[in-house]
């Protein structure tokens, strides 16, 4: 099948790779011509995959609608804040019934929609389907070991898009709870930025270790109030991603916590998604009545009004409950 993958980051790049490696014919959109001729003359990504050669196979463009001729699949890679401004872009330029793979992790922060919803909403013809779990971009690239999930709703197509993007060092699980592998990516990343700031500010990884459990306690509560299936929130795109992404620098958001735990100027940095999800992750669960305090402690450090001190000082004085309460 024709692969289209629209996004040229360093995940969209890996991903343009990994395809290709799993024999199918790729067409790779970047935004940025000088990327695309560093991709097709120089066979690299310097912007984001510096000093990783790239296979002399892959080509790029910049022209959508080349990129997306006889496309049989796309993978939309773009952050998930810029989903909806790609979807729209592809209004009338896709067949009905071409699936559309999520390759973002968050929750839109203007209206708390899921992304599947946003390519629901847009493409209505188009099935949604999302692509998450444990996997840097550069180890992909370098066809470094790596397993994802991929769901849609429709358990058929999940398991038809899992052995299409399957290839050689990168296996890929379907599933048929698309609530539960969107909402484990998304949230994870909002810990990762607290696991940074914990090492960051010097707490220690016993400290670190803790925020973690009791951070995907939360993760748990706020997917079961989607209908996440709690077996999804315990596999690859929840906590094996969550355990990934809370332990490494690699991770844009550990690094962005890192930042903020140590009180480094946060401007220039990388984007990192939980930014953007942290308030609207901490919204939904004030709303729904569901205890998140430390998802609610980082969207207050990440808006200022927090420190790392009084936050961790705020969650060891809340009052004693049984573990499983």
């Amino acid at each position: 099948m024709k692969v289209a993958v629209l996004g040229g980051g360093a995940w969209g790049t890996a991903l343009a790779l990994t395809s290709l490696r799993g024999g199918n014919p790729t067409t790779f959109w970047m935004r940025d011509a000088d990327a695309v001729r560093a991709v097709n003359e120089r066979h690299e990504n310097p912007g984001y995959l510096p000093g990783i050669a790239l296979d002399a196979e892959l080509t790029a463009t910049d022209d959508l609608d080349a990129a997306l001729v006889g496309a049989e699949c796309v993978l939309a890679v773009a952050p998930a804040q810029a989903l909806r401004e790609v979807a729209s872009r592809l209004v009338g330029r896709i067949r009905p019934g071409v699936p559309v793979v999520i390759c973002a992790k968050g929750i839109e922060r203007s209206s708390g929609k899921r992304l599947s919803e946003i390519i629901r909403e847009m493409l209505p013809d188009n099935p949604p389907a999302a692509l998450s779990g444990p996997s840097f971009a550069t180890d992909v690239a370098r066809g470094l070991p790596t397993a994802v999930t991929v769901a849609a709703v429709d358990a058929e197509l999940a398991a038809m898009l899992a052995r299409l993007l399957s290839a050689p060092q990168f296996r890929c699980y379907s599933s048929d709870d698309l609530v539960g592998v969107e909402i484990g990516g998304a949230l994870k990343n909002v810990l990762a930025i607290a696991a940074g700031a914990v090492i960051g500010a010097g707490l220690g990884a016993s400290a670190q270790a803790a925020l973690v459990t009791r951070g995907f306690v939360e993760l748990r509560r706020i997917g079961a109030s989607f209908g996440a299936r709690p077996e999804t929130l315990m596999g690859l795109s929840g906590l094996g991603d969550l355990v990934l992404t809370c332990g490494s620098a690699q991770s844009r958001n550990f690094a962005y916590g890192l930042a903020l735990g140590r009180g480094d100027s946060l401007v220039g940095m990388k984007l990192a998604e939980g930014v953007a999800t942290a308030g609207i992750a901490a919204t939904i669960a004030a709303q729904r009545g569901i205890r998140a305090p430390i998802t609610d402690a980082v969207d207050r450090m990440l808006a200022g009004t927090l420190t790392i001190d009084r936050a961790v000082g705020e969650l060891l004085s809340r009052p004693l409950r049984a573990e499983d309460d």
